[in-house]
């Protein structure tokens, strides 16, 4: 059964769950087994492959994009050249360019979801708005369990997810693959416009050799001659080749350890049981009774000092 943003609200605060509780819970969670605990690993995952040393900056994917997606361009104010400067509740999905001051080489930038094997933004979402898709592998975002917390731009280390100031029934925004399309047989928006094949779809296995392919035929052309998202963050679905170091097109080095496997797993298991919500509301009530206690203190004292008393 859905629940709505002030349902939710509504309910913590008549809740008042005993902290003992919540505690107990909490005990129940071992480190063997969070250790133990296996990623779900989609049945034929899909994905892309950018190329950033063949991309020319020509920006259709953007405007592919968007229409795909039906979201309306970010002309920033003068309803004609499409410019976003980041990705935004109207972009998916951006091309940014990398231009050194010293003249050492720059090179443009695809920026989208990376599509995480186990991505942050879903394990730190307490209400699993955020989840992978069984079949594909897209992280996909579901507004009917969103509260809108916003916790998924602060855990995801590539700062994708973006979240809409405006309107009534604000959203989180991000890449998914073009899912819809997906399920019609077509490839993503994105891939399907490139004039130079600097961004291509397919299963990542696919993808992976590819890329692989190039670095093989091209010596020295790759930095590193490594493929980004292969390894890093425990694996993503969207892959990077890059003539320039990845930090510099806003790829962290993360390593192979996923951001949930390092910090968010104690997170995951806990929000499971909706227990830090209930421990959080107890220690509220906690300090409030604390407060009120002490004022009540010096308030009697004060009528002893003073003879003075609240007229009723």
């Amino acid at each position: 059964m859905a629940i709505t943003r002030r349902e939710l609200i509504t309910n913590i605060a008549k809740a008042g769950v005993p902290a003992a509780v919540a505690m107990t819970i909490t005990t129940t969670v071992g480190t063997q087994t969070l250790q133990a605990e296996e990623v779900p690993v989609p049945n034929a995952p899909v994905g892309l492959l950018y190329d950033a040393s063949l991309c020319i900056g020509c920006k259709a994917c953007e405007a592919a994009c968007n229409e795909a997606n039906n979201t309306p361009p970010d002309t920033r104010g003068d309803g004609l050249h499409q410019a976003p400067i980041d990705l935004n509740v109207y972009t998916r999905n951006i091309i940014k360019l990398y231009k050194p001051e010293d003249g050492s080489p720059s090179s443009f930038v695809k920026r989208q979801c990376m599509q995480c094997f186990d991505p942050a933004c879903a394990a730190g979402c307490p209400f699993e708005a955020l989840y992978k898709d069984e079949d594909t592998g897209a992280v996909r975002w579901d507004g009917v369990k969103c509260i809108g917390c916003r916790y998924c731009t602060i855990t995801c280390p590539y700062s994708v997810p973006r979240f809409q100031w405006l309107g009534i029934n604000p959203v989180i925004t991000k890449c998914e693959l073009c899912s819809h399309r997906l399920a019609k047989g077509l490839k993503p928006g994105c891939t399907s416009v490139c004039p130079v094949g600097a961004v291509i779809f397919g299963p990542r296995t696919v993808l992976l050799l590819e890329a692989k392919r190039r670095i093989k035929n091209n010596p020295g052309r790759y930095y590193q001659d490594r493929v980004y998202g292969e390894t890093d963050n425990g694996g993503t679905q969207c892959l990077y080749l890059s003539k320039v170091p990845f930090v510099k097109l806003g790829l962290p080095e993360i390593g192979p350890e996923s951001v949930p496997s390092t910090t968010l797993r104690w997170q995951r298991r806990i929000y499971s049981y909706f227990a830090l919500p209930a421990l959080l509301y107890a220690g509220l009530v906690t300090v409030i009774r604390k407060n009120l206690k002490g004022h009540e203190h010096e308030a009697h004292e004060l009528e002893k000092e003073t003879g003075l008393r609240a007229q009723l």
